[in-house]
């Protein structure tokens, strides 16, 4: 990123380019530009789908048809924006939409919620070990919808709020708003099913 604006490398490593110019050309049917854009965005986007669904071949084909649909919707894309928010958007649409019809939960992978402690002051700022990391993740899987996606976008993917808003369509506000709610419904959750976590011990 220079100045505020992404720039990336062609396929053949020689020149860098905005991400807007790549999009531009992307629009006009160059393959290669496109290519550097997906090649760019590509694990963030597995990510969400893997943390909204908890299964690789599942986000994998959510992956691939949020590409797939972002690139045919490109001519209506504002590529003054960036492009992240966007896909992420569409991706957490289809990933809701592919568990709503199978009936899945989150089973979400990544690393352990990092929680700002004026928010959240009972829990420990970095957990490894795996019982805990499990346990928080069954722990944000019982939140709503829209609490488990603030919680991931923010503190499992590492989003900025300036993206998060972009991504859910929603105020810079809201979103502080919206992630207070959802730490404290996810710390009463962990006070009534998972003390340990708490109390910074396995029993």
């Amino acid at each position: 990123m220079l100045n505020g604006v992404y720039r990336f490398k062609d396929l053949s490593g020689e020149e860098a380019l905005p991400e807007a110019e790549l999009i531009h050309r992307a629009r006009k049917g160059d393959g290669t530009a496109w290519e550097s854009l997906v090649k760019e965005h590509q694990t963030g986007v597995f990510r969400l789908a893997y943390l909204m669904l908890g299964n690789a071949a599942e986000a994998e084909d959510v992956a691939q048809e949020a590409f797939l649909r972002a690139f045919q919707a490109l001519e209506r894309f504002d590529a003054e924006r960036p492009l992240r928010p966007w896909l992420f958007s569409i991706t957490a649409n289809l990933a809701r939409n592919q568990r709503r019809s199978l009936g899945r939960y989150l089973a979400a992978l990544g690393r352990f919620l990092q929680a700002e402690p004026e928010k959240i002051k009972s829990i420990e700022t970095r957990i490894s070990e795996k019982w805990e990391a499990e346990s928080v993740w069954k722990a944000v899987r019982q939140l709503k919808d829209l609490d488990q996606q603030i919680i991931y976008l923010r503190y499992f993917l590492d989003i900025p709020v300036a993206e998060t808003a972009q991504t859910l369509a929603i105020a810079e506000g809201t979103v502080k708003s919206r992630l207070h709610r959802a730490l404290q419904r996810l710390q009463t959750v962990i006070e009534k099913e998972y003390p340990q976590l708490k109390e910074g011990r396995i029993r």
